[in-house]
């Protein structure tokens, strides 16, 4: 997927803008738009899609995709919902996605990729840059949302539980150690400096847990995803070892997905996500936190 020159082992888990727009036209080919804003941010990722998104593509919202009966913020659905749900959208098994998003940290769109692996789907890629590098480059956008241009397809989940990480899991391994933990939320957020933005949560971090900001993975001009060697470097000065387990958490379960996308890169298929995050454990009276760095 012609990122074979920045050194990933597995480069297919990223395609460029150029790729993109020359493989538009595949017949399996689908393109998702993952956009998903924070109610702080004060702004709406439907209402962005039908003003402007790339050609073809279609809104993925992962408050929807979900599952209905957790209080807590986009969880993952059953694996019957999750077909359900992008079998009505035209995507079978044998498709290609391509997941991009409004940022161009494409963390959101990091989550829908980590969502179709948890469900057996391989076929999954980032678009590196996201939207905002599509934009710059000029390339092939459209207003509201398309007709549907897709029949209904079956698509049979194989769910992945290794990948998924849930709260008794997380209380186990402050116990036995091990598993490492990664933090994806900003620095100011783990150490406790900053509130969080859901203001019910506690500060702090998971006891053990390493910052590990999920803004650090890019490239600061182009936002795309810094090359195998840079990505080795942030795993190595937070003194994880990739050839051991390692869990990822964040916030709510989105920008935790972003280390476990580099860690892929990698080679690396065993960074889980936990995945109710600091939205869980940060509203739990009797979970420990801790402040600082």
């Amino acid at each position: 997927m012609d990122h074979a020159q920045h050194g990933y082992s597995h480069p297919e888990a990223l395609v460029s803008t150029a790729w993109l727009e020359a493989h538009l036209a595949d017949p399996s080919l689908r393109v998702i738009d993952a956009t998903f804003f924070l109610a702080i941010q004060k702004r709406n990722a439907k209402e962005e899609y039908h003003d402007c998104h790339i050609t073809g593509a279609q809104l993925f919202e992962i408050d929807e995709v979900c599952d209905p009966d957790s209080s807590l913020p986009h969880m993952l659905p059953s694996p019957d919902r999750f077909a359900d749900i992008v079998g009505k959208m035209g995507i079978g098994n044998d498709c290609h996605v391509v997941v991009y998003d409004a940022t161009g940290m494409t963390s959101a769109a990091a989550r829908v990729w980590w969502m179709f692996r948890v469900f057996g789907h391989d076929k999954v890629s980032v678009l590196d840059g996201g939207f905002p590098k599509w934009l710059r480059e000029g390339r092939s956008v459209e207003e509201e949302a398309p007709p549907p241009v897709h029949e209904r397809r079956p698509f049979k989940p194989y769910f992945r539980p290794h990948l998924v990480k849930g709260l008794g899991e997380i209380k186990g391994n402050l116990q036995t150690r091990e598993e490492q933990m990664v933090d994806a939320r900003p620095l100011a957020r783990f150490t406790g400096e900053t509130p969080e933005p859901r203001p019910v949560l506690k500060q702090g971090h998971i006891p053990g847990s390493k910052p590990m900001p999920f803004s650090i993975f890019f490239d600061k001009k182009t936002m795309t995803m810094l090359p195998a060697d840079g990505l080795k470097q942030i795993f190595a000065e937070a003194g994880i070892d990739l050839s051991r387990p390692v869990i990822s958490t964040c916030g709510s379960g989105v920008t935790a997905c972003l280390p476990a996308l580099a860690a892929f890169l990698l080679g690396y298929d065993h960074v889980s996500v936990y995945d109710g995050s600091w939205a869980e454990w940060g509203n739990l009276p009797d979970a420990p936190a801790e402040l600082g760095a």
